[in-house]
């Protein structure tokens, strides 16, 4: 049984606040001398980060269930498996929810392409998954395509796990097949021309946001004593470092100013800004204009936008995510159900429209109400009645085409007239 971690093993291999004997995460260049690990671009970086949230809070708030194949057209939710109940209390005894284990590692994976669960057990001994940081864990071995042993290192020492005592999550790397290339890095360009921008205008208005320029003395200019030279050259002084102070510099006799440097409007901040944006969404597979980020968007276009996110942008990595969880973890929990049991996120509620528009739907296919009184309670947390067990059939919708149970006379006047047709004259002379 892979679960072999326990609670205890965890914490003696837990990583401390220091980083001293751990390996060297990977670093970004993002200037001369100045290198940055993914997590800080993660924190520093509005738009990485904006993106990465987005598109990790919407995974997580779909739902992960289980279900099993009973036949071709038959499926049936498992609300007491092993697999489920693994997913709805990851770690029990901790406060890792299936929210934060899938918004976690929708997260790790977006920043590093990679993502790893550690199989374990918690107290009571029951099967449990905890996630770990990218940064921890060291893919060891001399195998092209898969892992001898994970390592996951801590200022305590480490520990050597066998393949499957953990839970990969990798995506594609040209170089290595054991684990994912991050997409930060191809950002690369992006990210450090947004990080010099942003140090620019740092700078510039811890400066005051004064322009910048210089002064230039004409050859008509009179003569400039020592003394009048030092003058100028404190109060220049005094104005450009106190910031406190403001005001206007005054220009003495036969001085001139020449305006100098990169103006905001020169720099294009916003629009730089705004390219930055745009090149991490695409990036990410996501239209900029879900984060409102495309002016004079029309509000007619969001439905199109909406369908478009959850069909194309999380389709694949909500297909790779169920695949990874049933490929290494369903046969540890229930090699039996290998093949007929299957994970799923609730994509159906964020796909679907309005109530208005279901309803209608539904109802055009199925030929008539779809829905018990219960049912309908139960959608606004009511309880049940016993008396709204049954469906409820309008006189006007049965089978048959009929409009009603009473068209089961054809020779009934009333029954005609109510189908359109004129009542056949009486005969003459019936005595009717």
């Amino acid at each position: 049984m892979p679960f072999v971690l326990t609670s205890g093993g965890v914490n003696r291999v837990a990583p401390a606040a220091s980083q001293l004997g751990i390996a060297q995460p990977p670093l970004m260049r993002l200037g001369v001398d100045t290198y940055r690990t993914y997590e800080a671009l993660y924190k520093a970086q509005p738009a990485l980060r904006t993106v990465v949230e987005f598109l990790a809070r919407n995974v997580a708030e779909l739902g992960l269930d289980v279900f099993e194949r009973a036949s071709d057209t038959d499926r049936k939710k498992l609300q007491d498996h092993p697999l489920a109940r693994l997913l709805n209390n990851p770690f029990p005894g901790s406060k890792w929810t299936k929210y934060r284990l899938i918004n976690w590692t929708v997260q790790e994976y977006c920043i590093f392409n990679s993502a790893f669960w550690l199989k374990s057990r918690a107290d009571d001994g029951t099967p449990a998954v905890l996630p770990v940081p990218r940064r921890y864990m060291e893919i060891r071995g001399d195998n092209l395509f898969f892992a001898d042993t994970f390592r996951l290192n801590g200022t305590r020492g480490h520990r050597d796990f066998e393949p499957d005592e953990v839970v990969h999550f990798a995506g594609y790397n040209p170089d290595d097949p054991r684990d994912g290339w991050s997409p930060v890095e191809t950002l690369r360009q992006v990210l450090a021309e947004e990080w010099a921008a942003s140090r620019y205008r740092e700078q510039m208005w811890a400066n005051g946001a004064r322009i910048s320029g210089y002064i230039s003395r004409g050859e008509k200019a009179p003569r400039w004593s020592e003394t009048a030279r030092n003058r100028f050259k404190a109060d220049w002084s005094a104005y450009s470092t106190d910031m406190a102070a403001g005001g206007t510099p005054i220009l003495e006799d036969g001085m001139t100013w020449h305006e100098g440097g990169i103006t905001p409007k020169d720099a294009q901040y916003i629009e730089a800004r705004k390219l930055t944006r745009e090149e991490v969404c695409i990036a990410f597979h996501i239209n900029p204009g879900m984060l409102g980020l495309i002016q004079g968007q029309q509000s007619g276009n969001v439905p199109e936008l909406h369908q478009m996110l959850y069909a194309d942008g999380f389709g694949p990595i909500l297909e790779f995510l169920q695949q990874e969880i049933e490929c290494q973890l369903l046969p540890d929990l229930d090699p039996g159900g290998v093949g007929k049991t299957y994970v799923e996120f609730n994509l159906r509620k964020k796909m679907q429209g309005s109530f208005e528009a279901q309803a209608a739907a539904i109802s055009a296919s199925v030929g008539g109400p779809w829905m018990t009184r219960n049912e309908g309670r139960a959608l606004y947390n009511l309880p049940e009645l016993t008396e709204a067990e049954d469906l409820i059939v309008p006189m006007n919708v049965t089978e048959g085409g009929l409009a009603s149970p009473r068209d089961t006379a054809p020779n009934n006047p009333s029954n005609e007239a109510s189908n359109g047709q004129p009542p056949k004259p009486k005969p003459v002379g019936s005595g009717q």
